[in-house]
């Protein structure tokens, strides 16, 4: 930067940052968090005692299953994401948000608007039957709306940066928004009946249409709940820490072998089916390859902490988002094992996949969000500090209980579930009924809800810490927080 330019920023000073539309979307986060695992203890209670069903079409686990993912994903995950995304980009940019406040809004009220049209489609049974019982063709095409508004808002603040440099975190937040772009509009392709009805017909069918899903199912892992969170954790740890990340040239590797993996790693979902032996294999390979990228971005995330290691002690903050990034690690191994064809053979249709990826999305995705929230909100309503330490403690430990009683039980049932499955008598006949391994099953049932009601409890306690901490409470402890400061700087 020449010195006349460097001396014409230092009079115009730092942006005047859009941070109305973070603080909705981080109260929206919280606020879908809440109502996500609720239904998740729910359903889990639902499986346990199956008369929770109630008798009523609305209330029985087939509706209430994907309400309950969808608002865990897209509610509490894509408002963490986008929150998150739009802080950061600003920051590292030392620009506003393009398209000013009243576009940020509609981007808010219409993604918001999408997880109600999408809920309610849920639970009246209005979906295309998929194996994510997608929203019918009108919520789609209106979430296609949004999502391209957020995608220009982004781009458009990248565009009119006031730094040379592009941040390796807004790289994985734009690997996000890009891809999960393609995913929806590829995968939810559909010809209404009428412009009247709510009812479609999906261009795909057969073993294309399974091929299409797991294409859109496995990245819609690897790019909305692993890159986009990846983005939070190379700039949300750095900046808790107070610590550069460890290695930028590592973080690079990281973003350019992953974004190129996971892409081709879907078909490991189909072993055993129709698809082609040669594309369940590639599936297989290249998620077997995604382990040494994962952990290579799991490894520069925690020895960022290198020479600073005793904040772990004192800041249940950074304990969230490190613990986080254990977990990232642990799922993205076992991931890439479990595409393995012999082991998919026991742990497929059984309930060690429920745990695999209720480890990946408790433990990584919303520990990650947990501390990136924490981390806001004081910041954006000019608090110095959280309201209560304590509790922040008290939600870490509580939730981390419920994960480990949650994921514990998922992995003996599946596992005990996959042997009684193909477990043979003497004369060559199936040893066990179907139904025999779902009684088996209860006890494990029983222990997953308790887990779900621990990791809800502590969701609750987080709630109240941070009604507090916005209404400007602070209370008297015996470990004092670290200051939060709240003066802008250049080139966060």
């Amino acid at each position: 930067m020449s010195a006349v330019s460097a001396t014409a920023a230092a009079v115009e000073g730092p942006p005047a940052y859009n941070e109305d539309v973070i603080k909705k979307f981080t109260l929206a986060t919280v606020f879908w968090g809440v109502v996500g695992f609720l239904v998740g203890v729910y359903i889990a209670l639902q499986l346990a005692y199956p008369q929770l069903n109630l008798g009523l079409e609305w209330f029985t686990f087939g509706r209430l299953r994907p309400v309950h993912t969808s608002a865990v994903i897209f509610a509490f995950g894509g408002n963490a994401l986008i929150a998150t995304s739009l802080y950061c980009v600003q920051r590292t940019c030392r620009a506003s948000l393009w398209g000013g406040p009243a576009f940020a809004n509609f981007v808010f009220w219409g993604y918001q608007a999408f997880i109600v049209m999408a809920a309610a489609g849920y639970v009246l049974g209005i979906t295309q039957g998929k194996e994510y019982a997608e929203p019918e063709w009108y919520v789609d095409l209106w979430l296609t709306i949004v999502w391209v508004s957020y995608l220009v808002i982004f781009v458009g603040t990248l565009m009119r940066r006031r730094e040379p440099h592009i941040y390796v975190a807004n790289w994985f937040f734009l690997a996000f928004i890009v891809t999960i772009a393609m995913l929806h509009l590829v995968n939810n392709a559909a010809v209404p009946v009428s412009l009247a009805g709510t009812k479609s017909y999906i261009v795909w069918s057969g073993v294309q249409d399974a091929m299409t899903q797991w294409w859109y199912g496995h990245n819609a892992v690897g790019f909305f709940l692993t890159a986009g969170f990846l983005g939070i954790m190379y700039y949300f740890i750095p900046k808790q820490a107070e610590r550069p990340i460890y290695s930028y040239r590592l973080s690079i590797v990281h973003f350019w072998t992953l974004i190129f993996l996971y892409i081709w790693a879907g078909p490991h979902h189909l072993h055993y089916t129709a698809l082609p032996e040669w594309a369940q294999t590639l599936g297989m390979v290249f998620s077997i390859m995604l382990w040494m990228p994962s952990w290579g971005g799991m490894i520069n995330g925690i020895m960022t902490l290198s020479g600073a290691w005793d904040k772990l002690r004192t800041d249940p903050v950074l304990r969230f988002m490190v613990a986080s990034v254990a977990f990232y690690g642990m799922a993205t191994f076992e991931g890439p094992m479990m595409s393995i064809r012999a082991v998919n053979s026991l742990s497929h249709y059984t309930d060690w996949t429920i745990g695999h990826v209720h480890s990946g999305a408790l433990g990584w995705v919303a520990f990650i969000s947990f501390g990136a929230v924490y981390y806001l909100v004081p910041r954006l309503w000019q608090q110095p500090r959280l309201y209560s330490v304590r509790l922040v403690n008290w939600h870490f430990w509580i939730s981390t209980l419920g994960i480990i009683l949650y994921i514990t039980a998922m992995w003996i049932s599946g596992i005990m579930q996959g042997l009684m499955w193909r477990a043979y008598d003497s004369l060559g006949f199936l040893q066990y009924s179907f139904i025999e391994t779902v009684a088996a099953m209860h006890p494990y049932y029983v222990i997953r809800a308790l887990g779900g009601v621990l990791f809800f409890a502590g969701s609750l306690i987080m709630v109240y810490n941070l009604w507090r901490t916005i209404r400007g409470d602070l209370r008297t402890e015996a470990a004092v927080q670290t200051p939060v400061r709240v003066a802008a700087a250049p080139a966060e």
